[in-house]
């Protein structure tokens, strides 16, 4: 296949398992939402959600640690707490970020388990389950952490971890997620991407800065993903987009903007011509923006796709499939005519998802999860340029 004169080809290195689902009791035979943190020590961190299903109500985080570049992983032994302030609750997505050398920052979201025979989704009312955002903090590389602490997100429900936090030079750390509405409220949801600010490596957080939120509530900018750049300040941000009016998917949008542009961005995201839902953007050092991106569609594919435009095109013939996945699951949505409630029961479903892309060197690292509907297992992959 050729490839455009102005991006390089692309080839999958190396490739194996951080967390091998089909080796664990059923207790542990579901792990998905993926994050990695590559530490200025060389230390690789991977985290994923863990349970014995999808948004069950006794969910937590594990993590595991490679000290080779990725090519191994062993799985840390740390069991978090899932109470908050006395109600038991699950834990949902454990994004990590070396906020100061040798400081290591975990975001996850706590929901509210004190009725676990309660869905995570209300599909009556649309609303999800009550919830906190939290931060711990780890100096020895993952092996112990501190206590719980709350992210202050006031104003704010139905809140989520949305993807990676990030941090610029100058010691900044923005954490990502949305809001939506609780499992109760009446009233119309309202969604907007956010991020949690902190210019004292985690120690404070300023209020919510808006990332996209449409006025209308017609578009959702769902699952943000973010890259900075190395203007302090500055990130690209990539979303799978839903159009509620319209019942249906939109391609990938993306937006870069920067925390200077004022108490929101200062732009709306742009479409883009990718399909495909979550897409993580990852710059290179040359300026290419690459997009590790899931497409659901027949079959589900994981691809890596290159701009050399700052996203505005996106060549087929430059992208490379990286995963691609034969879906067993019992779906009942589509790309259009999108039942909301039916295509939030197909999100407990999906057994693939969730990519996450780190530059390593020359090379990038990939991870994902995927496998079968009652064991799915998180992936990496080592990708190079083609010599």
């Amino acid at each position: 296949m050729s490839t455009s004169p102005s991006l390089p080809g692309l080839q999958v290195k190396s490739r194996g398992v951080i967390f091998d689902a089909t080796a664990v009791p059923e207790s542990r035979a579901i792990a998905y939402m993926t994050s990695l943190a590559v530490l200025k020590s060389g230390t690789i961190m991977a985290g994923w959600q863990n349970g014995k299903g999808k948004h069950d109500a006794k969910n937590t985080i594990r993590l595991a640690r490679s000290r080779d570049g990725g090519a191994t992983w062993n799985v840390l032994p740390v069991d978090f707490e899932t109470m908050w302030e006395g109600v038991p609750g699950s834990l949902a997505a454990g994004e990590m970020v070396e906020s100061e050398p040798g400081r290591l920052l975990l975001f996850t979201t706590w929901f509210d388990r004190s009725k676990p025979e309660r869905p995570l989704f209300n599909p009556e009312t649309e609303g999800i389950l009550r919830s906190k955002q939290l931060v711990a903090v780890s100096n020895d590389e993952g092996e112990t952490w501190s206590e719980w602490q709350e992210v202050p997100t006031p104003g704010l429900t139905g809140c989520a971890t949305s993807g990676p936090a990030i941090t610029w030079s100058n010691g900044t750390v923005a954490h990502a997620f949305e809001s939506f509405k609780e499992f109760d409220d009446p009233e119309p949801a309202k969604f907007g991407a956010w991020l949690c600010v902190s210019r004292d490596g985690g120690r404070s957080f300023e209020r919510p800065w808006s990332v996209a939120k449409d006025p209308q509530q017609k578009i959702y900018h769902w699952d943000q993903r973010l890259c900075a750049t190395n203007n302090d300040g500055e990130f690209v941000a990539m979303f799978w987009t839903h159009n509620r009016a319209e019942q249906r998917d939109l391609n990938v949008h993306l937006l870069r903007a920067s925390l200077t542009d004022g108490d929101r961005a200062a732009r709306q995201p742009f479409v883009t011509s990718i399909p495909g839902q979550i897409a993580a953007p990852c710059l290179a050092e040359d300026g290419r923006l690459l997009a590790f991106v899931i497409d659901r569609g027949n079959p589900g594919t994981m691809t890596l796709w290159q701009s050399a435009d700052d996203g505005k095109a996106w060549p087929e013939e430059a992208r490379l499939i990286v995963h691609t996945h034969d879906e067993r699951a019992a779906l009942t949505q589509g790309r259009d005519n999108i039942d909301f409630a039916e295509y939030w029961e197909d999100m407990g479903k999906w057994s693939f998802g969730h990519p996450v892309i780190r530059p390593i060197g020359d090379d990038w690292l990939l991870a994902w999860y995927a496998g079968s509907p009652d064991r799915m297992s998180i992936h990496w992959a080592r990708v190079c340029q083609q010599a």
